[in-house]
């Protein structure tokens, strides 16, 4: 009995810590300065003290740098990557910089922003405060083209929730812009563009039947043989084909990130600071990268010792809320601890995975997955998904990509596709460069070439060749 009550009481604390220690991980550098700062605000046992600590070692610090311990290499013939928590303002003046205001944006370009922060920020005013778990755990796990592959039966699992809440969330998802995104399949993603649409224009009466039965004949030209399935004339049915064409994206991440149609229209790009900054060891190409991970806090944030005092005092009144108020202190004090913790094990897996991309560029980016790394750290995959979640990394040349990037399976190959492209000395169709790139170790089909292709802003070889024509 007494096992079993232990067990009961534990239970809560344990998911209040679970459930914090989530929620901050999904946060970026600026975004939990403003959590604490807002704790701090409201929660008087909680206490920021002025004066510099190691996040990491708890030491005391000059006036400015790194911690000189976290920030040393064990063993200075080895290259494993340093990595280690510095407060925020040092990443802009550790190599004798001006502060952070003094840069110009261009210094501090990020690619494009994340997409699932894209959508949620589109969502946030209509979704249930106690949905927005869900709604990170679908969009975190979105592929490249912004389909959801994983069962929703999982995540309401996962969340111990109904699926029909689940659904109900993937639904709100799914007619953010861009519209389909989350959905299923391609088909399910042009589906939902066509009932958007529908709202607001007039659509093909036979549109949503030629995409739920005759796919194959869209993606293939074959008119005639779609005519006959939807009882239409030849005409018609390339003239469905021609609004599905023009109007709906079977991918709907690519409507964000740029396609063949939008290449030019790209979004803008954002300026922000790093969520992490990566240099190397005394600027050696051959040495140890140093990979500093933001905290946003410069002081110690602890528990307020007057306010523990004051607690054996507190009013009967006061006295349940006083507790309440050191209890969710203690908390946060722990979660951001594990917070660190688990991002400095996450980049110090993936920093030294991808030393080459982070060195050398695109074309030497390694294929890792969320998956196999929540794995090898033996985490829940959600737990990566977050952490990579909307931050941003600086590479020792200055440029800044989503921490996402690191995780993008194809830009390699897309990489080497440019560079085929780039140098044809007439159009090559996709079923040579398939070809070309398996010669290069990329074993890839025609079909992927194309997906490829598109996501690349490359048009098709006869495209490109009429392209030279009138050039």
């Amino acid at each position: 009995m007494i096992i079993q009550s232990q067990s009961t009481s534990l239970r809560p604390l344990t998911t209040a810590h679970l459930a914090t220690t989530m929620t901050l991980m999904g946060l970026t550098a600026a975004e939990l300065r403003q959590k604490i700062e807002a704790e701090l605000a409201s929660n008087p046992a909680l206490e920021l003290v002025e004066e510099r600590h190691c996040p990491t070692c708890r030491r005391p610090l000059a006036n400015s740098g790194p911690c000189p311990v976290c920030s040393r290499p064990l063993d200075l013939t080895a290259n494993d990557p340093i990595v280690f928590v510095s407060p925020r303002e040092d990443f802009f003046t550790s190599k004798g910089s001006s502060p952070v205001e003094d840069y110009s944006g261009d210094e501090y370009t990020a690619d494009v922003e994340d997409l699932a922060t894209y959508v949620l920020r589109q969502i946030a005013p209509e979704l249930n405060p106690e949905d927005r778990p869900v709604a990170a755990h679908i969009l975190t796990s979105l592929d490249e083209d912004g389909l959801l592959r994983l069962p929703l039966v999982e995540i309401a699992r996962y969340h111990h929730v109904l699926i029909s809440r689940v659904q109900a969330v993937l639904a709100l998802i799914q007619r953010a812009d861009p519209v389909g995104v989350g959905s299923p399949s391609p088909q399910e993603a042009l589906l939902v563009q066509l009932d958007v649409l529908s709202e607001t224009g007039s659509i093909p009466a036979l549109a949503a039947q030629a995409v739920q039965q005759g796919m194959d004949f869209l993606s293939r030209h074959q008119y005639l043989e779609l005519g006959r399935l939807l009882g239409v004339t030849t005409a018609q049915a390339r003239l469905i084909a021609q609004f599905i064409s023009e109007n709906l994206n079977p991918y709907p991440a690519r409507a964000h990130w740029g396609n063949i149609r939008q290449v030019a229209g790209r979004a803008p790009d954002v300026y922000h600071n790093p969520d992490v900054i990566i240099s190397l060891l005394n600027d050696d190409p051959e040495a140890a990268l140093v990979v500093e991970v933001i905290s946003p806090l410069a002081g110690k944030l602890r528990i307020n010792p007057l306010f523990r005092q004051a607690l054996t005092q507190a009013p009967e009144d006061k006295s349940e809320q006083w507790q309440s108020d050191l209890e969710h202190a203690s908390l946060l004090i722990k979660c951001l601890q594990q917070r660190n913790h688990t991002i400095v094990r996450l980049m110090q897996r993936l920093s030294s995975i991808q030393r080459s991309f982070i060195l050398h560029g695109d074309a030497y980016l390694a294929p890792v997955t969320r998956a196999s790394l929540a794995v090898e750290l033996q985490v829940h995959e959600s737990t990566i998904s977050r952490a990579v979640s909307g931050k941003a990394v600086q590479l020792p040349s200055g440029r800044i990509v989503p921490l996402s990037r690191l995780f993008d399976r194809s830009l390699h190959i897309r990489t080497e596709l440019r560079q085929i492209v780039s140098q044809e000395s007439r159009p090559l169709t996709d079923t040579q460069i398939a070809s070309l790139l398996k010669k290069k170790g990329y074993p890839v089909a025609r079909r992927t070439v194309a997906k490829y292709r598109a996501m690349e802003g490359i048009l098709p070889a006869h495209l490109r060749h009429q392209a030279r024509q009138f050039a």
